[in-house]
């Protein structure tokens, strides 16, 4: 997860993540923004569907709704890298959620889909 800065949910941990371009598959969406944000390269074919948050922020007045993607790494994890310095202070594996989280990662988790239980050990 990173820790977002420099935009609505500065200091909270996120997953990578972007909008869609036009025209542009949920699937390859996912793969550019990992690897425009990671530095980590993955194949558009190895995501699959999970679920969708509908996430309202008051203050900032934006609505967006939230795609989630999975993909399974190789043996190794990969290094991540803060390929964006200005939008991201550091990525960390993760295996349970960190404290001040991101509204549509809270939104997920209050939803009763715990990526940390479903993705690695379901």
């Amino acid at each position: 997860m990173g820790r977002r800065k420099g935009s609505h949910g500065d200091g909270r941990w996120a997953f990578p993540g972007g909008h869609l371009e036009l025209g542009e598959t949920v699937a390859k969406c996912a793969a550019r923004e990992v690897l425009e944000e990671t530095g980590v390269p993955i194949s558009p074919l190895d995501f699959h569907k999970l679920t969708f948050t509908n996430d309202i922020f008051v203050v900032e007045d934006k609505h967006y709704v939230t795609l989630y993607m999975a993909t399974r790494w190789p043996d190794a994890a990969p290094e991540l890298r803060v390929m964006e310095p200005n939008k991201c202070e550091v990525w960390r594996w993760c295996t349970s959620a960190p404290s001040a989280l991101f509204l549509p990662v809270e939104n997920l988790m209050k939803s009763g889909f715990d990526p940390w239980k479903e993705l690695m050990h379901g």
